[in-house]
Order: structure tokens, then sequence, then C-alpha cells
């Protein structure tokens, strides 16, 4: 880590993060990838996982998506479902669309060709259930197109509140053998899930960067199981707040680094 925190234009205009190696081990960097770069960070994409179709090669989503109507919300939990069921979403437009984060409310608005309804400020799938209760009144019918590993909390948070809820595995993750000496000198390590902290250690065990940054509580208690210690954990469980984490543990390292 080469870069100190300063003062002034100079360094509004650098980035806190200016000569920070991040590693962003998300399939896709997107959003993320790009509000580390605004702030300067040299951001390494170290994927870890692929998305392929599920076991019944989308037989079950596919069921769910051929009677539409009869839901009332249909929620996307990544960009990878989003992908899945946008399409078929364009074409019922009373449906109303639901999206845990930013990135997956921006794919799944472009393919459905109209606003989403309820994104959470935080990027979790219990914040978007907790909000999803508020604004429905009376029970609904809502359809969860989501990941193999994703479990069923969401959808059962959601039945507890009286929703009538079926969850489909809409796509399956699968790790792969990263390269290895693409993390050498890496500053900073962001992990935006659970299983991006599984993936990790799968992949290089429990070695880690200087700093290990969990978008929240329950990323970081998966981050420890396995192995890793983790330096920040965002205040605001969002690509914003992990974001500002980052900063946060960047200038305090180097603050510690100077003593």
């Amino acid at each position: 880590m080469t870069a100190e925190p300063d003062s002034g234009e100079g360094s509004a205009m650098i980035g806190e993060l200016a000569g920070c190696r991040v590693l962003v081990t998300r399939e896709r960097p997107g959003e993320l990838g790009r509000m580390l770069a605004e702030r300067g960070a040299d951001v390494v994409h170290v994927p870890l996982i692929v998305v392929t179709d599920p076991p019944d090669h989308g037989a079950a989503l596919q069921r769910e998506l051929d009677q539409l109507d009869r839901y009332s919300w249909l929620v996307a939990t990544s960009p990878a479902g989003a992908e899945r069921v946008g399409a078929v979403a364009a074409l019922h437009p009373q449906i109303r669309l639901a999206a845990v984060g930013t990135a997956t409310e921006q794919r799944l608005a472009a393919l459905a060709g109209r606003p989403v309804d309820l994104v959470p400020h935080r990027q979790l799938a219990a914040a978007l259930a907790e909000e999803l209760i508020k604004r429905c009144s009376e029970p609904a019918t809502i359809l969860v197109a989501q990941a193999d590993i994703a479990g069923d909390a969401l959808g059962s948070q959601l039945s507890m509140a009286g929703h009538d809820v079926t969850s489909v595995t809409a796509y399956a993750t699968v790790l792969v053998e990263p390269d290895v000496a693409a993390i050498d000198g890496a500053d900073v390590l962001v992990l935006a899930s659970g299983s991006a902290a599984a993936g990790w250690v799968n992949a290089f065990g429990v070695q880690q960067p200087p700093i290990v940054v969990a978008i929240g509580p329950s990323t970081a208690e998966r981050a420890q199981e396995n192995g890793l210690k983790v330096d920040g954990v965002a205040a605001d469980h969002s690509l914003e707040g992990l974001v500002d984490e980052v900063v946060h543990q960047v200038i305090r390292h180097q603050a510690e680094g100077r003593r």
C-alpha cells in the first residue's frame, strides 16, 4: 500500500484508495468495482464462482414463469437471477418487482423494461424481506428466483409474515480455480457475501491480504468460521457502506503503520 491520506484538492482528485490493490471476488466486478475505482483503488477481479444452469436445467423456474400471472411480486436476489426472469417479467407489467441490491435492480429493470418497485437500502435478503413485509398490507403471492446455495431464509421470513412464497432455484454456482498470482501484493480483500468468504478459503486457504472487509455481520461471521480475520464490517450493509468501510480501514491501517 503506497498511498497515504492527504488533504486538499490533489487528494480529492486522486482518491482515498490510490495505490491500493483491492480484490473483488464477485463473478462480475460490476458496480462494486466501479465504486472502488472511483475512490482511486486498483481493482483486481478474482472471480471465485461461475454461474450455470441448475440441475433441472431451469425446469422448475420455467413452470413458475409460465404461470407468472398468479403472482403479485417477483423477487430477484442477484443479477444472474434477474437475467433468468427479466424477459418474462416484461410480458407481465402488472407484476411488481423487487431486487436485492442496486446491481440486480439495474439488470432487472433493463430486462423488464420498467423500474423495480422495491430495493432495500441495505443490500441484504433479510432487509428486502423486512421492507416487502412492510409494503404488503395483505397476504401476497411471491415468486423468489435465487441461487442454489441461497437457502430458505428469505422465503421463510416472508412466509412467517403470512405471504404465499415460492422459492425457485434459478441458477447454480460452481467454484472455479482462480489465478493464484492475481492476489500477489493485494492490500484489501472485499467480501460481499458469505459464499465469497467460503470460496476464498476453498481457493486460497486462510492466507489473506492485510485488510479484509465484509459487507455485513453474517458475511463476517461466515468468514471467521472459515478461519479468516475480518478487520472491518460495513456499518451500512450496502455497496456504498462496504466501500466506505474499505476507505476507513485503509486510512486506519496507514495511520497505524506510521506510529
